[in-house]
């Protein structure tokens, strides 16, 4: 094809920007004239397209097909997307799905093959994924790397079956990724030494620099609930070679509306050197996961990105293998049409299976108390109202009954407490409850609870809000976790589920993912799992009571 029109041409590797043609063939870039050597005003940018370097399609609540059709009018033309979360629900079907409905687009994406499924032997999944199953993952060339490895504690004692999955992986030289919150020190540096080259788990600059002094490269998390850019930011212009940017988990209305472009244009407008956020979002993510990307030098496969200005970066144009796939904010793609899988077996619950016996009013219990833009919590220690010899929600102080629900077999519920929330009234519940996705829900009594957990059953999966005496749900019937439909609509319907929430009296940003982490028993300090209250500090059950 011909050369395209001139551009500034933004030159990462050589931190230059001039005014060039492009040329174009067979699906790469065979040439680039420079004509110049001073940007021209009148003329827009041209320059690698984004990489989001950690996220799980997944937490979009959109087919892989729908989430590319999104990413791309804001310039992502790349992820390494680990599908852990429909591996927990489908085990290996689920990542085929995956990865099925994937190839089906221009999009690039780097599946990695799940390493924890599941993350913990202290919750019900719906699958396990042996060293054998990660080994045979590992063998395809659509997976790119060993998926985060969130079991720390096994990678610390060297147990053998983490040990076998990280082996499997270096046998076929794949990178693997880290998840390892709050390490420092020699316990680190002992994870890292296992082999493990990334984590997206830093929340504190000192966290990040310790991991750094140990060869690990550090992505930058900004997702719905966990925000940490504004503690790691300064690493773009201290460590820019070693560093990436990520979402981690992204809900559909804050992903219709920006990605990593968004990130890009807040670090410079902080005074970051635009050459190296650009190296931390476009190039390291490439290099670091050997991508098949293009990085806009002549040899490689034609992805790139038309941006008005390199302070908004406003994207006019997406393309990928010398296609145009997004103009002026429109998607030139279809998705693929979708497949249903799913693994749900729960039957409505009752109200009274809710009950907790208390022994003494006061004698003080353990609370979760969840931390609004973090994945980490605190744990309290609290009296708890008692009514009918029962402990009950206490919305005046903010206590509220937070519940798992096994959706793998019928079972009896985990129950605990929880603040944080906010809720004055009424209840909320999702089939997103990292990372073995059973039911989760939290209100302010054991009716509206309930009503709000059934509320998702009937629909086999989806989130759910209980108020005014009556539930809505957001169904999501691919694995509970994802739609069928498009980032609009999902949009608009979670859009109208979060408001609910909010009028209900919730202060945090994202209740439905805050809420969604309280099951995470990978991440410190007090979570829950649907087999009772879990200490991830001890990475053991603790008891409701401090008595007991």
């Amino acid at each position: 094809m011909p050369s395209l029109p001139p551009y500034n041409v933004v030159d990462i590797h050589n931190r230059d920007i001039y005014p060039a043609h492009v040329l174009i063939e067979d699906g790469m870039i065979a040439s680039i004239e420079r004509i110049g050597d001073e940007v021209r005003e009148s003329l827009n940018f041209l320059m690698p397209g984004f990489v989001d370097a950690h996220i799980h399609v997944e937490s979009s609540m959109l087919l892989p097909g729908e989430f590319a059709r999104t990413a791309v009018t804001h310039g992502t033309v790349a992820t390494v997307s680990d599908p852990h979360e429909i591996a927990n629900v489908c085990g290996v079907a689920g990542v085929e799905l995956m990865l099925r409905n994937a190839e089906q687009t221009p999009f690039k994406f780097c599946f990695g093959a799940p390493s924890c499924v599941p993350a913990t032997s202290f919750e019900t999944a719906g699958a396990k994924l042996g060293a054998d199953d990660v080994a045979k993952l590992l063998d395809r060339p659509d997976i790119g790397y060993l998926s985060e490895v969130m079991d720390f504690p096994g990678v610390l004692n060297r147990d053998p079956e983490i040990m076998a999955k990280i082996q499997a992986a270096k046998d076929r030289q794949k990178p693997m990724d880290g998840h390892a919150p709050g390490l420092r020190g020699d316990v680190a540096k002992q994870y890292l030494e296992a082999g493990i080259s990334t984590d997206h788990e830093c929340f504190t600059i000192e966290e990040a620099i310790d991991k750094l002094r140990y060869g690990c490269k550090i992505a930058i998390r900004e997702g719905s609930a966990a925000r940490n850019f504004a503690a790691l930011e300064p690493l773009i212009d201290t460590n820019p070679e070693m560093c990436m940017l990520c979402s981690d988990d992204k809900h559909p209305d804050e992903f219709l509306l920006g990605h990593i472009d968004r990130l890009v244009a807040r670090a410079v407008a902080m005074g970051h050197d635009l050459m190296k956020v650009l190296r931390v979002a476009c190039a390291n993510p490439v290099e670091h996961y050997g991508l098949d990307v293009g990085l806009l030098r002549p040899g490689d496969p034609a992805d790139f990105i038309v941006v008005e200005d390199l302070k908004q970066f406003q994207v006019l144009q997406t393309w990928l293998d010398g296609q145009k796939v997004a103009d002026k904010g429109q998607c030139l793609f279809d998705p693929p049409a979708p497949e249903i899988i799913n693994t749900f077996v729960a039957q409505p619950i009752r109200q009274d299976q809710l009950s907790v016996g208390a022994a003494n009013e006061a004698d003080p219990i353990r609370v979760i108390e969840a931390i609004d833009g973090q994945l980490i919590t605190n744990e309290a220690k609290e009296s708890c109202l008692i009514k009918d010899g029962c402990y009950v929600s206490d919305a005046s102080r903010d206590l509220l009954k937070i519940v798992v629900v096994n959706r793998y077999e019928v079972a009896t519920p985990g129950v605990a407490f929880v603040r944080g929330f906010g809720l004055k009234s009424g209840a909320l519940a999702s089939s997103v409850a990292h990372d073995s996705h059973n039911i989760v829900a939290a209100g302010c009594n054991d009716h509206g609870i309930a009503q709000a957990i059934n509320a998702v059953i009937k629909e086999k999966g989806g989130l759910s809000v209980f108020a005014d005496g009556k539930a809505e749900v957001l169904p999501l019937p691919v694995a509970g976790l994802m739609s069928t439909g498009s980032c609009a609509d999902i949009a608009r319907q979670y859009e109208r589920l979060d408001r609910k929430v909010k009028e209900l009296g919730s202060s945090l940003r994202a209740p439905y993912m805050t809420l969604s982490f309280m099951a995470l028993l990978v991440i410190p300090s007090l979570k829950i799992s649907d087999k009772g209250l879990f200490d991830v500090d001890q990475f053991g059950f603790v008891s409701l009571r401090f008595a007991d």
